[in-house]
Order: C-alpha cells, then structure tokens, then sequence
C-alpha cells in the first residue's frame, strides 16, 4: 500500500516548510525540521495510507516543531505567542485533555479538512485564496466551511481555554 514519499516532497515540501517557519521563526530550524517530517514519513510509508496527505504532513510538521522547541528549550524560537508557547509545554494533563475534549466537540462533525483549514487561517494567519491553492476548495468553500465551524463554535457555551 504505502505513500510516494518523493511525490509528497514535490507537492506538500512547500506547505510543510511554511508551517515550520511560522512554528520555529527559525529558517534553518525549520529546514532541519521539514528534513525530519519527511524522513519520518519515509520510515513509516508502508504503514500508511494515502488519505489526507495534506492534513497528516501538516500534523506531522506541527509535532516535529513542538518537539524541536521542547527539545531545545527555547520559548524565543516561537517567539511572544503565548498560545503555542502554552501548546508546546503544557504539562497538566487535566488541562490537556479538557482542552482536546473541547476541540473534539468543534470538530466531531467536521471534515478533516476543515480542521486543516481552520489551523491555516486562524493559527497561520494565511489568506482564504492561499488555503485554496493548498486544498483545492474554492474561497467561497473554504469560507462557507470557516463560518459553519464559527457558528458551531458559538454554540459551545462557558468554554474557557
């Protein structure tokens, strides 16, 4: 079964290099770094399946920055943001989980692509026509499934992260 490792390096290298440069604000971390999702990928391809390339490389990239920014102990490296500082040391496991339970309300109905998109927009700070070109989804798509989960979101009440 396996994934064409050198064809996701064509096609998602770029998306991948990005969210490492915004995690690690580092540009030759963030090399290092997409270097690791990939081989990694390479070491695992006959295990996985070819569904949601984008969304697994995207999460792959994200737990390999969280684990270089642990690793190196440099809260700099992410500069002042205090949610991903607060995401890649958090270290109580009853706040952990009560945060991942509430992701999981927003997201129980959702696409897993919609997940993509969200962390795109509204963590990457990255333009409607820019996710698009990443996902193949028209904007008006892409913008239609961003108002549904703000609607979802709102009607999740007394939720404190």
């Amino acid at each position: 079964m396996g994934v064409n490792v050198e064809e996701y390096y064509r096609k998602y290298g770029p998306m991948v290099l990005r969210r490492c440069r915004f995690l690690l604000k580092n540009e030759d971390m963030a090399l290092d770094a997409m270097q690791d999702v990939f081989v990694r990928l390479l070491m695992s391809q006959e295990r996985l399946r070819d569904e949601y390339p984008s969304s697994l490389l995207y999460r792959m990239a994200t737990n390999v920055c969280i684990n270089v920014i642990r690793s190196e102990g440099r809260k700099s490296a992410i500069g002042d943001d205090a949610v991903l500082n607060g995401i890649a040391f958090y270290d109580h496991l009853e706040e952990r989980t009560a945060a991942r339970s509430i992701l999981d309300r927003i997201f129980r109905n959702e696409k897993e692509s919609t997940r993509e998109m969200a962390v795109m927009h509204y963590v990457d700070g990255m333009k409607l026509e820019d996710i698009s070109a990443e996902v193949g989804l028209s904007v008006s798509g892409i913008r239609k499934r961003l108002r549904n989960l703000k609607s979802r979101v709102k009607k999740i009440e007394g939720i404190e992260l």
